[in-house]
């Protein structure tokens, strides 16, 4: 499975699901947000209009907003 997951610089949750996917061997495509065009925009566009990262996106094209713990 591959997950595309927008995040943050120093967002301590984009961090803590980041290292959750590694140690799942979960492969991921990092976004951040403030680096790449457009990429604030898709993350409203997926969480309905929420600011909010860590936002993962599975194969299944699923949203997952934020992360609380594996």
């Amino acid at each position: 499975m591959t997950v595309t997951i927008y995040t943050k610089p120093g967002c301590p949750y984009c961090a803590a699901a980041k290292e959750d996917l590694s140690r799942r061997g979960i492969e991921y495509e990092e976004i951040d947000v403030y680096a790449t065009p457009g990429a604030r925009e898709k993350v409203a566009q997926l969480t309905g209009g929420q600011r909010v990262v860590p936002v993962l996106v599975d194969e299944r094209h699923e949203v997952h907003i934020g992360f609380g713990g594996g």
